[in-house]
């Protein structure tokens, strides 16, 4: 085993977590948000995505999220763009970097964005192109890694297949997702394993969703890898419009828990975590969907 002593987190919940409440989210507690995370040693922030509000309502407020954050140094802000015109607008916002999304499920990809696989990496061509004549780096997140709604388990060949065709745009770096949370450490590993025909451990992150709660033994199964990145969502945020009952991102604080005590470094600071968590969690009107947060929380109110 090749358990990494240090391991980055990409907290994804300003952005993943929540474009898909139904009630507005106003763009100052994003702001908020993003302050806490930054506050608490996140040094990797996704922000918001540039999308038609069409689709993504909650994501309408882009330019004013990200011209109210007050920035730090270290910190990646990231963005998500779907096509060039999204790119444009992102990019009068001074993003460090943008994320590009293909699918390993040609049902989800025809459900998400009405293409083929194919297609949606010949759209996502002009924007790596853009990013990276503009010095911004490129995230490319690989969607239904190892299950679809649609088609169901998702084979290791079809991963390899958008992996190539990531690396041949020019995307830098890709994230192994498992988008409806219906993985299990092995078969989250062939996926990994998959990837790694195309891309280098140190250029490949996991991203699991806690549908069926394997996230954190998806976590450890690829950490056992080498896999050092992961996206992660503060209180467990997030879910996703397209699979019925997915549930969020794994919660931030579950796996810095985890990794804190296995000895690994993050950067991050447990407790203002936690306090960003309920930040956000309170204007939800709900409690943290994180079993660390709500466990620590009760401790702090006895």
């Amino acid at each position: 085993m090749n358990i990494p002593q240090r391991v980055k987190l990409v907290d994804v919940g300003p952005r993943d977590g929540l474009q898909n409440e139904k009630s507005p989210v106003p763009a100052a507690v994003k702001i908020g948000l993003v302050h806490r995370l930054q506050d608490a040693g996140l040094q990797n922030i996704e922000v918001t995505s540039y999308v038609s509000p069409k689709w993504v309502p909650q994501m309408a407020d882009n330019h004013e999220v990200m011209s109210g954050i007050a920035r730090q140094a270290g910190v990646c802000y990231s963005v998500l763009t779907p096509n060039l015109k999204g790119f444009e607008a992102a990019v009068l916002d001074r993003p460090d970097e943008i994320v590009v999304f293909g699918s390993a499920s040609e049902a989800f990809s025809q459900k998400n964005i009405n293409c083929s696989i194919a297609e949606s990496i010949e759209r996502f061509a002009p924007v790596v192109e853009a990013a990276r004549a503009a010095g911004i780096a490129v995230r490319g997140a690989m969607s239904c890694t190892v299950g679809c709604p649609y088609e169901g388990e998702v084979a290791p060949e079809r991963v390899a297949y958008l992996a190539g065709l990531m690396k041949q745009i020019g995307v830098q770096h890709v994230g192994v997702a498992d988008t409806i949370g219906v993985g299990t450490p092995r078969k989250v590993q062939r996926a990994v394993e998959a990837t790694l025909q195309h891309y280098g451990i140190d250029d490949i992150s996991g991203h699991f969703h806690d549908t069926y709660g394997q996230a954190l033994a998806n976590t450890l199964a690829t950490l056992e890898m080498g896999v050092w990145q992961y996206d992660t969502s503060v209180a467990g945020l997030g879910g996703c419009p397209y699979a019925r009952g997915a549930t969020g991102n794994v919660a931030t604080e579950d796996v810095v828990y985890m990794l804190h005590g296995m000895g690994i470094a993050t950067g991050i600071d447990l407790d203002k975590l936690i306090d960003a968590g309920a930040y956000i969690s309170d204007f939800l009107g709900r409690k943290p969907n994180s079993r660390v947060a709500v466990a620590l929380l009760n401790q702090r109110n006895r």
